[in-house]
């Protein structure tokens, strides 16, 4: 077990190794200078170059010009030929071995003090070479120290107590060569970390920023010196156009929020403010440290209007599942009571009785009434929308409405231009006019033209018209119009426009409340379109 471990990490370094051609440029480009300094030290006086022992002779400019070409080509093919890149190094070193080596026999061994040249060479070569090829270099150094050193004791009358040093020098080649490559595993590996590292890096940014895009919260990411950083689609709408890439103060955007921060910062303000949007609409901003070293601070924004929104749907939900239920609990003991309430009144009975069966029959048609509406909340959901056309629908519509309503035709006018159409479901269309036009005959004067229902383009949508001249909508309650169970009406249910604005909006229409001066004043807003 003891040996899995260099043997695993071995593998991976062989694995994960890639070409480092930049750092062999960079170790071309340096024997580059070395083989120019080369060239000019033969052309220099020989005093200059005296403690070389390198003599001006034809042999050593020529060596010098093979060396500075072999370096040349051996740049070029590494800039514009990056393949087979063991075999680049391995040419270049064993050029320069050999090359170092002729220098330091015509310098007189290795008391020139040349070798110095081969550690470098070989220092280089292990940082960016690969496995036991540094050994191979490091060999080759040896080999051609110890040749030319001997062959130096045998014709040059070298002395022989040089082998020592020329020894030391050769295990310096191992060592250097031993001790740069395990300096180049570790830069490998700490290499290999950091780019993992910043791999992972990138893709949490990146999740983060999807996260923050897609969230219904605005987000803003302010530094400690108030500056607006980052922030979502969301905040553009809240706050107003943000730009994309200029930072801005973000008292530019809202001083209260950024009075709010600098307060929260300070520990004299609490962590939460609500305050007017872009749009007029109300908003809350929640402060967060991020603990990060820069002290940058989150701001969440939350529309209060969706959030309300959101609660009422909710209990709107649970209210309609509650509801229904009882509904149907309820609609089999009122059709008994309806059914005995009938039998009884068949017998002869005194004039209090059959006040009595009244009054129980009025209760248990209202109750039947609201029964009918709690169910008709649960089919908003199945909208079926097709194209109608209005002059044709409205005129159908009211002569059954005149019919079940027992009033004058002429109490009702019908103003559709032919042609025009409206894209909703027929029973739901159905449903949201006999509400709308049900209130409209029951509180208008129902004199010929008191109740109008007209139809009419605005702006590319569609509207249909439903007026009256009565009372109209007292000031105080056209905020609550719309609230399920609200009635100004003894008989009413409190349901009825509750149920025909949610089937305007199953349908992707609207129900609006007209003017306050014109009397009863109802819009449905629809598109002619699919």
């Amino acid at each position: 077990m003891r040996h899995a471990r260099p043997a695993a990490m071995t593998d991976w370094l062989s694995s994960t190794w890639e070409a480092n051609w930049r750092p062999f440029q960079y170790f071309n480009l340096y024997r580059l200078i070395l083989g120019s300094l080369a060239l000019l030290g033969s052309f220099l006086p020989q005093e200059w170059t005296a403690s070389l022992h390198l003599a001006n002779t034809p042999g050593l400019v020529t060596l010098s010009l093979f060396y500075l070409a072999w370096v040349m080509v051996g740049l070029g093919l590494s800039i514009h030929w990056q393949h087979r890149f063991n075999l680049q190094l391995s040419l270049q070193v064993s050029a320069d071995v050999l090359l170092v080596g002729l220098f330091m026999y015509t310098a007189g061994g290795v008391s020139s003090g040349l070798g110095v040249l081969l550690l470098v060479s070989l220092a280089a070569a292990s940082l960016v070479g690969r496995g036991r090829l540094v050994l191979f270099y490091a060999a080759q150094a040896t080999l051609v120290v110890l040749c030319q050193q001997i062959f130096g004791m045998l014709y040059r009358e070298v002395e022989p107590t040089s082998i020592v040093q020329a020894g030391i020098l050769s295990a310096g080649f191992f060592a250097t060569a031993i001790l740069a490559r395990l300096l180049g595993q570790r830069v490998m590996v700490n290499e290999e970390l950091a780019r993992r590292r910043g791999i992972a890096l990138a893709n949490q940014e990146r999740i983060s920023q999807r996260i923050i895009e897609r969230m219904q919260d605005g987000v803003l990411v302010v530094g400690a010196d108030g500056l607006v950083q980052r922030h979502n689609p969301v905040a553009d709408a809240m706050l107003g156009a943000l730009p994309e890439n200029a930072r801005r103060q973000l008292d530019e955007y809202s001083p209260a929020l950024a009075t709010a921060l600098s307060g929260w910062l300070s520990g004299r303000g609490g962590d939460a403010l609500e305050f007017v949007g872009a749009d007029g609409d109300w908003l809350r901003g929640r402060f967060a440290s991020t603990e990060s070293s820069d002290g940058e601070v989150l701001i969440f924004l939350e529309d209060m209007g969706r959030i309300q929104e959101r609660a009422q749907q909710l209990k709107l939900a649970s209210l309609g599942r509650l509801t229904a239920s009882i509904a149907h609990e309820i609609r089999n003991p009122l059709s008994a009571i309806g059914h005995a309430a009938e039998l009884l009144r068949e017998e002869r009975r005194n004039d209090i009785q059959e006040r009595l069966l009244r009054i129980v029959g009025d209760n248990v048609g209202r109750l039947d009434r609201i029964v009918q509406d709690i169910l008709e909340l649960g089919r908003s959901d199945r909208a079926q929308p097709e194209r109608l056309v209005l002059a044709e629908f409205c005129t159908q519509f009211a002569e059954s409405l005149v019919v079940a309503h027992a009033i004058d035709p002429a109490v009702l006018q019908v103003d559709c231009p032919a042609g025009l159409c409206l894209y909703f479901d027929r029973a739901h269309l159905h449903q949201v006019l006999w509400n709308l036009l049900g209130n409209a005959v029951r509180h208008s004067r129902q004199l010929p033209g008191s109740v109008r229902l007209r139809a009419c383009v605005c702006e590319g949508r569609v509207e249909l018209h439903v007026l009256d001249d009565g009372p109209g909508v007292p000031e105080a309650v056209r905020e609550q119009i719309f609230e399920p169970f609200f009635t100004t009406h003894h008989q009413g249910t409190g349901l009825g426009l509750f149920i025909a604005r949610e089937l305007c909006e199953a349908n992707g229409a609207a129900l609006e409340l007209g003017a306050a001066d014109e009397g009863g004043h109802f819009i449905v807003v629809g598109r002619s379109d699919s």
